[in-house]
């Protein structure tokens, strides 16, 4: 496809942070390459967290087949994925940036889409639904589950059909001088670092749309080991976004450690208390039917996923609460403690 620039079209900076991503990073990348935007327009940037495994050389190979494209490898000393982020926007010479991650193969149109609901809606980050594709019948399972409100809550970039306001979205796509107002990503953060900014970009009187026209597919975890490491660091991470923007988090954001809270301590006196006793069956009673039901309304076009599906909810409640359970014991000394990032950070990096 040729794609003719404009002087209307802002330059594009996408951004991919990624680590021992050698299974999924070539059709990633690969859709990055095949966006329907002027190519002159747009840049990539690799931050690679030190990888061990076969993803620089895939890159490099990459790199080599399109040298009409401007494709560069950055090296992530951080190894996390906000100090990625950081590595690229220091780098970045984009009007516009867009972060797109290792496990997710976007669209054709998808830099175009970002770049147009920024333009039409002056909005300061815009992202479409997370599309979630599971490989395996348990990752199949997977991808339903963290497609429905039951397993996800109301984060609802998972399966809105609507463009609307939001707190957050997968991914994301800024103006660059987002950044010079608001800082950088938090590295501190080794999960929930979209969140921590999202919720700073809110306070400080910013818009996040959600638009069901920037599609992109996610690659989720298809085993429960995986699943659950993801999830309990998600849940782990998260109270130290609290800590930080208590003004920001809702109801539903507890949820899943109240109720692990409540059947743990309900179990734990059930041996002493009639009333344990009946507390802890009449809760995981109903969350086991609530559970059935769920996995019943889902309605898997595939029979062998099913008896997965209650498992694939479990383990999404279940690791979260335990992670933030355990984030508010590790992290019970840092009320009031966070780190802000600063705008002079991109400022300084651009003068060198």
């Amino acid at each position: 496809m040729v794609c003719h620039a404009s002087c209307d079209d802002p330059t594009v900076t996408v951004i991919m942070p990624v680590r021992n991503e050698g299974t999924f990073v070539e059709r990633s990348l690969v859709a990055v390459l095949a966006q329907d935007y002027p190519r002159d327009r747009m840049e990539v940037l690799i931050a690679d967290g030190i990888s061990t495994d076969a993803t620089r050389d895939l890159v490099s190979t990459l790199a080599r087949r399109r040298p009409d494209l401007s494709l560069r490898i950055l090296d992530n000393t951080g190894r996390r994925v906000a100090s990625g982020l950081n590595v690229g926007l220091n780098c970045a010479k984009g009007d516009v940036v867009i972060r797109v991650d290792g496990h997710t193969v976007i669209a054709p149109d998808y830099v175009r889409e970002c770049v147009e609901h920024l333009k039409r809606t002056g909005a300061d980050n815009v992202g479409g639904r997370m599309d979630a594709v599971g490989e395996g019948t348990f990752g199949r399972a997977v991808a339903l589950a963290t497609s429905s409100p039951f397993g996800v809550g109301g984060a609802r970039f998972h399966y809105s059909d609507e463009e609307e306001w939001v707190d957050t979205v997968y991914m994301g796509a800024w103006p660059r001088e987002v950044f010079y107002r608001i800082g950088l990503f938090d590295e501190e953060q080794v999960r929930n670092q979209d969140d921590e900014f999202n919720y700073r970009l809110l306070s400080h009187g910013g818009r996040i749309l959600l638009s069901p026209r920037i599609k992109s597919k996610y690659y989720n975890r298809s085993t429960v080991r995986s699943l659950w490491r993801q999830y309990f660091q998600y849940g782990y991470w998260k109270v130290r976004v609290m800590q930080k923007h208590p003004r920001q988090m809702r109801p539903r954001h507890f949820i899943p450690a109240l109720f692990v809270g409540v059947l743990l301590v309900t179990l734990i006196f059930s041996p002493l208390s009639f009333i344990s006793r009946y507390l802890f069956l009449l809760i995981a009673g109903s969350y086991l039917i609530a559970n059935v039901a769920a996995s019943i309304i889902t309605r898997p076009r595939d029979w062998k996923v099913f008896p997965l599906l209650p498992i694939a909810f479990a383990t999404l409640h279940f690791s979260y609460g335990f992670g933030f359970l355990a984030g508010l014991a590790r992290f019970w000394n840092r009320w009031g403690k966070g780190q802000n990032p600063s705008a002079r950070t991109l400022q300084k990096a651009e003068q060198v």
